[in-house]
Formats: structure tokens, sequence, C-alpha cells
């Protein structure tokens, strides 16, 4: 019984470890990049949507250069993510006053554990990549662009926060 528990509690523990990963991502190529890890949801002329999945790294990223004008959270329901009734779950907003506009970062809980940690408030300035939140295991963050960009992305593309571009400049 006593080995049984310890194997079980070594598991859970790596569980958390794997889980709580945190990689150094550094943005190379010009551009809006995915403010999360996951699959591509949902694609509009301006909105995005990724789920992150239990695998994913969970941490948030800045999708662009910007000061944070507000954050508002918003208690609510704790359905799964991946749905599209996900619009009534626990949900924090970030908005980012850009050089090309405002950006919104909605990262939104899902049905396993009910935590969004923001580390960023109205009026700080955050780099493209930079960390911005976090949201505890599945979940889902919805994005907007900045006037003159257009996504790059479809419904289905694996993307890594800090790292790709979802949407570049119109030229």
């Amino acid at each position: 019984m006593t080995w049984s528990f310890l194997g079980l509690a070594l598991l859970l523990s790596l569980f958390m470890v794997f889980f709580h990963r945190d990689p150094k991502r550094i943005p190379t190529d010009a551009g809006v990049i995915s403010p999360a890890d996951g699959i591509v949801m949902d694609v509009s002329k301006n909105k995005a949507a990724v789920f992150m999945g239990l695998h994913n790294v969970h941490v948030n990223r800045a999708p662009f250069d910007g000061r944070v004008k507000l954050v508002l959270h918003k208690d609510g329901r704790h359905l799964p993510a991946f749905l599209g009734t996900s619009s009534n779950n626990e949900q924090n907003l970030i908005i980012l006053e850009t050089s090309d506009g405002e950006i919104e970062v909605c990262q939104i809980t899902g049905a396993i554990v009910r935590r969004i940690v923001s580390y960023v408030k109205p009026g700080d300035v955050v780099k493209r990549g930079e960390k911005i939140g976090m949201i505890r295991f599945g979940s889902r963050v919805e994005f907007t662009l900045p006037r003159g960009y257009n996504f790059c992305v479809k419904i289905g593309d694996k993307v890594r926060a800090g790292e790709t571009v979802v949407a570049v400049k119109v030229r």
C-alpha cells in the first residue's frame, strides 16, 4: 500500500512539473505572435482562439509590444474550454495599447482547474513574447488583431506562445 501511494505521489509530482514548465521563447519573425500554445480553434477577420490541452505549456505571452490598458477579471462557469459556450466561463481580459491599435487577449478557464494568474496590471509595458499570465490546465485564449494585420494561420494549426507568428501586417 505504501509503495503504491509513493508511486502515485511521484507520478503526480512529475505531471505537475511537466505541466508548469516554462520554456524560454524568443520571437524571431515579424508580426503578431500567438499568446498561447495549442491548436487554433477559430479564426475570423480580426479574432482567433487557441485551445490549450493538458500537454501544452500554459504560460501566456504578449502577442505584440504595448502598454497594458486594462485587466478585467470576470467570474463565470467552468465548462470545457474547447466548447463554443466557453465564453460564459471565468475569464481575464487584458487590453494592450500598441503602436498599431488595441489588442485584446482573453484568458478563459476550462472545466478541470479554475484558476487564471495574471502577471500584468494596467500601466505595465510589455514586449512581444513577454509572459503576461497563466491558465491552469485545459483552457482557451482568444485574441484580436490591431489595425492593418491579417491572420496567417487557419483552424487546426498548432501554435506556440511567444514563437509562432499568427498575423502579419498588410502591405
